[in-house]
């Protein structure tokens, strides 16, 4: 694995010390202000102005026999989406490795670490990636920690921090808030920041200023005061995940509908500070409330045992978190999400947007997570996609905003059919009978884009393998009444069960066990604990390797869940082959790609780029994707992007 921290300084304070970068005393104090202020020593060397960056990594280029990468240049760098999302940032931030360059013709990625020798790290970064060779360039430990905050998170202030002045300005502000302890104790003491008594609304919150401070201590490995924005999101997350193990019908509910409400504000375009608010409501809006129903705005408007229960319990969650001192847009929004548009909710009967946008939008994403999740909603079994934006749709103007309503049907089933498109999405079980031990891998999977479920025993598995498709299960050896190999011999006897991937992820050491698994077809046998990041990375490289094998999935839908224009930029961007055909009444056309590009469209009786461009006038229609299909000949030269700006304009010219 990688190196630790203290190995890495001593390593390469040694190193600087050799190449005469820094003298024996400036060595010495290098050294002890990195222990002091927990930093690499490279950081340390030119904080302290010993050396400047520039000698710094120029020396240690040469060493390493590879080029260097000022923060200047990492600060200026405009990475595309595609070559980021071949290292997820979870895995870029434990390895501190930020991707810089994919070249799709030789498959190499080059990556600046501070590490480049450390081929522990690059063979991982090899296996995630899937590149057939990862190159690595040399940066200072700052810089790539700012690269991957500013990429991955947009922090527009991840390289300000590292400007001198800016940094005094910053340090300035260090005494705001102490690091939260968390206890198991209860979800109140977890949360809260100290034990004196509650605070009110006119009291200081959380600004936007005072999460940069957090983050850039967090990001600098720094203990003591500060906690960001993504830190306490992600305490929430795990703590929120935690307590609703207990309730296997909403185990990852909260974190679903935080996620269904990241993306609603980002299509909306809410500032950080907001939507980091509201995403904390999303995480927060069931504490408390222990009845017997899932309390949702449909639920309460439609069932009056329901409405009385939420009623009683829709202050709960507030005061259950009032010691923290969360920012206003996070009490109103879980406060005001029984109220409805048409005025009829509770607790004040506030109607339109009067209601605080937050409430408006977690109304509908709670609605639908639990309409898709929850085999217990008012449907009795787990809705399909378009029927749960169907059940939203026909509350439109009534409990909800209607013009939200579209705009989430509009992006979940986009995403639904992206991911689809991209064959990106996959199905997992996870096998275990211990909650905590598959929570916070369910969490990284669902970040991952996976869709997930969860058995304790092998009964309960065999039963979801039965009902649905997955494609892969990650399995406990030992398990109640039975073990794992078990289920697997049983699995490999059966039609469901045949061809599944399967891991074992399990404390089981033994030789023996091993080797039964692996002749029984087990993908892989991992000894548990594993770095979460790096084995839900490596199940992904594992799932997308067997489908390069198998061949991929056709895709179907509707013109109206995705317009043609956006199916030509997700299938150009995802350098996608093969035939998407189009229906539309009794017309029909086919347009096909060869790694993203048109080569040809044929519709009615029209060939080439005037085919394509009647094509665009469809509004409503179906397509298929068929992935199987790879054209003989290229008649269209032009790019997709040319294609469609010249469609655009004939459609606006009404030619």
């Amino acid at each position: 694995m990688a190196r630790s921290f203290t190995q890495a300084n001593k390593k390469v304070g040694n190193l600087l010390l050799k190449l005469r970068t820094l003298d024996p005393q400036q060595f010495e104090k290098a050294m002890a202000h990195a222990e002091s202020s927990h930093q690499r020593v490279e950081d340390a060397a030119v904080e302290l102005g010993m050396t400047n960056e520039q000698d710094l990594l120029k020396a240690l280029a040469t060493h390493y026999k590879t080029r260097f990468v000022s923060t200047e240049r990492l600060s200026k760098a405009d990475i595309g989406r595609s070559t980021l999302e071949l290292v997820p940032r979870q895995v870029a931030e434990t390895f501190q490795v930020f991707p810089v360059l994919f070249d799709p013709q030789s498959r190499s990625l080059s990556v600046v670490t501070a590490d480049p020798d450390d081929q522990e790290v690059l063979r991982q970064i090899q296996i995630t990636s899937g590149a057939k060779e990862v190159k690595a360039f040399v940066g200072r430990p700052a810089g790539v920690r700012a690269a991957i905050a500013k990429s991955y998170g947009g922090d527009i202030h991840a390289f300000a921090m590292l400007d001198r002045a800016a940094h005094a300005q910053f340090s300035a502000m260090l005494d705001v808030y102490e690091r939260n302890v968390v206890s198991d104790v209860s979800m109140t003491a977890a949360l809260a920041r100290d034990a004196g008594g509650g605070t009110t609304r006119g009291e200081r919150v959380v600004t936007e200023r005072d999460l940069a401070v957090g983050q850039k201590r967090a990001g600098s490995g720094q203990s003591g005061t500060g906690i960001g924005q993504e830190e306490l999101l992600e305490l929430l997350n795990v703590l929120v995940s935690l307590l609703e193990n207990a309730r296997p019908d909403l185990r990852g509910h909260s974190a679903h509908v935080a996620r269904f409400t990241r993306r609603m504000l980002e299509r909306i375009n809410v500032g950080s500070a907001a939507l980091g608010a509201v995403v904390a409501a999303a995480y927060l809006h069931d504490i408390g409330k222990m009845s017997t129903f899932h309390l949702t705005a449909l639920n309460a408007s439609e069932y009056d045992g329901h409405k009385t229960a939420a009623q009683r319990a829709v202050a709960t969650p507030a005061r259950v978190v009032e010691s923290v001192r969360f920012p206003n847009e996070t009490l109103e929004a879980i406060e005001q999400m029984y109220e409805r548009y048409d005025g009829k909710g509770f607790p004040k009967g506030i109607a339109g947007k009067d209601i605080a946008l937050g409430a408006r939008v977690i109304a509908i994403a709670d609605t639908y997570a639990d309409l898709t999740q929850n085999p217990r909603n008012p449907y009795r079994k787990s809705l399909m996609p378009a029927e749960a934006c169907g059940v939203l749709a026909k509350y439109k103007e009534t409990i909800f905003d209607p013009h939200l309503v579209d705009l989430f049907k509009n992006m979940v089933m986009g995403e639904d059919i992206r991911a689809k498109l991209l064959a990106n999405r996959y199905y997992a079980l996870l096998v275990d009978p211990d909650p905590e031990e598959t929570t916070v891998l369910e969490l990284r999977m669902i970040e991952q884009g996976f869709e997930t479920k969860t058995a304790r025993g092998a009964e309960q598995a065999i039963k979801i393998l039965q009902e649905a498709p997955i494609d892969v299960v990650i399995s406990e050896v030992d398990l109640p009444q039975g073990d794992g190999l078990g289920l697997l011999a049983e699995a490999r006897k059966q039609s469901w069960g045949k061809d599944v991937a399967w891991i074992f992820h399990t404390r089981r050491q033994g030789r023996a066990e091993a080797q039964k698994a692996f002749e029984l077809g087990v993908s892989d046998y991992v000894a548990k604990p594993a770095p979460t990041d790096v084995f839900v990375a490596k199940i992904k490289a594992l799932l997308d390797q067997r489908a390069q094998r198998t061949g991929p999935r056709g895709v179907s839908g509707s013109l109206k869940e995705m317009g043609l224009p956006e199916l030509v930029q997700v299938l150009f961007h995802g350098r996608k082959t093969g035939n998407l055909r189009i229906r539309s009444g009794q017309t029909s056309g086919e347009i096909h790609f060869a790694d993203g590009q048109i080569v040809n469209a044929l519709f009615d009786k029209g060939r080439g780029a005037d085919a394509f461009y009647q094509m665009l006038k469809l509004k409503d229609g179906e397509f298929g994707l068929d992935p199987s299909f790879v054209p003989q000949a290229r008649i269209i030269q032009e790019s997709p992007e040319a294609l469609l700006l010249e469609g655009m304009r004939r459609l606006d010219e009404g030619i």
